[in-house]
């Protein structure tokens, strides 16, 4: 392998890590306010989320993939492999979020929020103040797997043409006809991805147990 393959695998790994923050970044918010919306339950809106959350779920990414990219431009609209790529990711794990999400809210004691209620707190605040800190803790895991599963299934990008690192790797085995090398540095590169995202679980973990102990 030469320094130039080595560098295409890095820049691989740059799009891998870009394209899943993104993903990652979008797609929590959006799987939390479908989460609320079916907590809610709004009418007419909770069941169409339920709906939309279970075909999601339920259709594997690179389908999900193939059909933004290449079939929505038979109704007119056309986007990008990247633009494609990105949209796919926040719909998948918005879905997968939103359950986490929901799990959270339909094991929240009920008692807390009707006290807060009972104090005069409006409903957003009652959510900002009482409900939220406790359910990220709870939802911290769940989220963190899911962030890396997203990271883990990133390779079926490349059927629309995007470069991450697996895509970079199996270029630069068929062109060196020794695909041992890239592939061992791809999932070199994987495992350290994967390790600052539990990192970083652990240090809110810390830092949220340090708050209450404080309080």
């Amino acid at each position: 392998m030469s320094a130039g393959d080595l560098l295409a695998i890095l820049q691989g790994a740059v799009v891998t890590v870009t394209l899943s923050l993104i993903g990652i970044l979008i797609g929590l918010p959006i799987g939390l306010a479908l989460a609320v919306l079916r907590w809610a339950d709004v009418p007419v809106i909770a069941p169409v989320v339920k709906v939309y959350v279970s075909i999601l779920r339920a259709t594997p990414l690179v389908t999900l993939l193939l059909l933004l990219f290449f079939a929505l431009p038979n109704i007119g609209i056309a986007i990008g492999p990247v633009s494609a790529a990105i949209l796919a990711l926040v719909m998948n794990t918005a879905a997968f979020n939103c359950e986490v999400w929901r799990a959270a809210l339909m094991n929240f004691p009920k008692d807390q929020y009707e006290a807060a209620q009972s104090v005069g707190m409006n409903a957003s605040l009652r959510f900002r103040r009482i409900v939220l800190p406790q359910i990220v803790r709870v939802s911290l895991p769940g989220l963190v797997n899911e962030m890396s599963l997203l990271i883990k299934v990133t390779p079926v990008l490349a059927v629309v043409g995007v470069v991450d690192i697996t895509r970079a790797a199996v270029r630069i085995g068929a062109e060196t006809y020794d695909p041992l090398p890239p592939f061992l540095i791809a999932v070199a590169l994987y495992a350290p991805i994967v390790f600052v995202l539990v990192s970083l679980q652990r240090w809110i973990e810390r830092r949220q147990v340090m708050a209450e102990a404080a309080a």
